[in-house]
C-alpha cells in the first residue's frame, strides 16, 4: 500500500468535498442540494485501490450522516458510477472484468440527484 496515495485521496476527494459542503451550506438557498461524487471501489475494491475503496466509502458515509443534519431544507446526496466507457483506454487495466458504463448514464444521476426530492441517497451506476 502507498501512503502517499491515501493522504492524495484523504486531502482531495474526501474532504474537498467535505469542506465544499461545510463551506456552501451556509450559501445555499434553503431546499437547495450538494451532489458529492463517490465510486464502485467503495464496495468493490480493486487492485492497488485501497485509498480509493476507504475514500469512496467515507463519502457515501458522510452523505448519509450530513443528511440528518444539514439545515434548512438542505439535501446532500452522492453519485457513485464506475469506470466510464470514456476512460476504459486510460484507466481499464484497473478494472478487470467490469463493465464500463457511458458517460451520459452518469450525468442522469447527477439530475436525478439535484432534482429530486431525496436526501442521503447514494446513487450507482454500475
Amino acid at each position: 500500500m502507498n501512503f502517499d496515495k491515501f493522504q492524495v485521496g484523504l486531502q482531495d476527494k474526501l474532504m474537498g468535498q467535505v469542506n465544499l459542503v461545510l463551506a456552501g451550506q451556509a450559501s445555499l438557498n434553503d431546499g437547495g442540494s450538494f451532489t458529492l461524487t463517490s465510486g464502485s471501489t467503495s464496495e468493490i475494491p480493486i487492485r492497488d485501490g485501497t485509498s480509493e475503496s476507504m475514500v469512496d466509502g467515507a463519502v457515501e458515509s458522510f452523505v448519509r450522516a450530513a443528511a440528518i443534519e444539514l439545515p434548512r431544507g438542505l439535501r446532500i446526496n452522492a453519485v457513485s458510477p464506475t469506470i466510464l466507457q470514456e476512460s476504459m483506454e486510460a484507466y481499464g487495466h484497473y478494472f478487470p472484468g467490469y463493465e464500463a458504463v457511458p458517460a451520459r448514464r452518469v450525468a442522469l444521476a447527477y439530475v436525478r440527484s439535484i432534482g429530486g426530492a431525496q436526501t442521503g441517497q447514494v446513487y450507482k451506476v454500475w
